[in-house]
């Protein structure tokens, strides 16, 4: 028999609401968690963590982190036997569903809790931790790829924010546009780039995407990565930002991550300014759904506090102020909506939420992230002019075949979801 241990207050100042039987709880508890090594990533759950031992005191909370690759392509198996919490990208759901690695928080959590995290997801961020019938993280940040600019660069150069393909290449052969290119993220623009030719990934039963719109979404961001250069190949979107906020020689960046720390003038000297996507064939780009859920290790032995604090941490009254105010980038709607949130971050919140409301989500089948972890050497040796496009097409599909068990039927199962 499951027994609810959260539930949300009525009063902002009060998040927690400790719950009778509450106190048979272990007295002497020590919860690890492990979060990736930005500041993004990192301070809100100190702070947070920090907040909840002093409302709870016997209960400490220590964070480790992982690169931003890790965080993206490690297997989850070894974390969960090492950590109580983990922030892990939604594509990793699939296989800790499969091997039996996380806690499924919708038997620990009340209904109505997990009713208002769905009404308030960012995007599809929340839905996107549903596997099999339950709720395997909490949407605790949200985040795509949007575009971010030093508008005082482009007007130094006489140039304007671009609105169209071509014109982010013209500015692009300027050499005024910061590329976030590593395989990983070219994964993720090479996403958007089959979406903007009228096929999405992963809904074939054969294949990745059809020949012919693979083949002319390679061809097309390898254009963008000659305009841009080389260099573009070894950013993140973290270097990108970097780049941008710490130098006067690039203006634009066209789709990476979006940070909302490099909009905020306490965290740079040259906040940036967030926005949109560009249009290609007519139409608004796509990009690819990321950001982070906080999920509970199935081999924790002390699970009902470390779900007592991801639901502490996912609260819309932490969400929208401890949160934030620590660099975090939140995922309960309401934060994004918050007029003082978005005074802190020069409006990123608002400029930014149209595109992750239109975000795709990857597939989550046990087995995509070693698709997305073996893909980008493939993309790689494309990008890096070793191979054509066919050829790189043809290795994508051949790798997505590898490992692509009961992809359609999660695909069809998350569409009916968001339905």
């Amino acid at each position: 028999m499951h027994r609810y241990l959260y539930r949300v207050s009525d009063q902002a100042d009060d998040p927690i609401d400790p719950l009778p039987g509450s106190h048979e709880l272990d007295a002497s508890v020590l919860l690890k968690g492990v979060t990736w090594g930005h500041s993004r990533g990192l301070v809100p759950m100190v702070a947070t963590g920090q907040r909840f031992s002093e409302l709870n005191p016997h209960v400490q909370l220590r964070w480790e982190v992982r690169s931003l690759q890790a965080f993206a392509d490690q297997p989850i198996d070894v974390l969960a036997r090492q950590y109580d919490l983990l922030v892990l990208d939604h594509p990793s759901i699939g296989e800790a569903q499969a091997h039996g690695l996380l806690v499924p928080l919708d038997g620990y959590l009340p209904a109505d809790f997990l009713a208002d995290q769905a009404r308030n997801s960012v995007g599809r961020s929340h839905q996107s931790y549903q596997l099999e019938g339950h709720q395997w993280a909490l949407a605790t940040d949200a985040a795509t790829p949007v575009s971010a600019a030093r508008p005082d660069v482009l007007q130094r150069h006489g140039m304007q924010l671009p609105q169209s393909w071509d014109e982010m290449l013209e500015l692009a052969r300027a050499g005024l546009v910061a590329l976030a290119g590593l395989p990983l993220d070219g994964l993720m623009h090479f996403y958007t780039l089959c979406i903007s030719e009228g096929d999405e990934p992963f809904c074939h039963a054969a294949h990745l995407v059809e020949q012919e719109a693979g083949v002319n979404a390679l061809m097309a961001l390898k254009e963008l990565v000659d305009a841009c250069g080389g260099a573009c190949l070894d950013r993140n979107p973290i270097a990108v930002y970097e780049l941008l906020t710490r130098s006067e020689r690039h203006a634009y960046s066209p789709f990476a991550y979006g940070y909302s720390n490099y909009a905020r003038d306490s965290y740079v000297d040259r906040p940036l300014q967030f926005g949109g996507l560009v249009t290609r064939h007519g139409k608004r780009f796509t990009s690819t759904l990321g950001g982070a859920g906080l999920a509970v290790s199935a081999h924790s032995q002390q699970r009902e506090w470390a779900v007592r604090y991801a639901g502490f941490v996912a609260s819309a009254p932490v969400q929208s102020g401890l949160y934030v105010e620590n660099g975090g980038q939140p995922g309960h709607r309401s934060a994004w909506l918050d007029a003082h949130n978005n005074q802190l971050t020069n409006d990123f919140f608002v400029n930014t939420l149209p595109t992750l409301e239109q975000a795709y989500v990857r597939p989550r089948y046990s087995g995509y992230i070693r698709f997305q972890e073996q893909a980008p050497d493939i993309l790689r040796r494309f990008l890096g002019g070793a191979q054509t496009a066919l050829k790189t097409m043809q290795e994508l599909n051949a790798l997505d075949a590898q490992w692509r068990r009961g992809r359609i039927n999660e695909r069809l199962h998350l569409h009916g979801a968001m339905a």
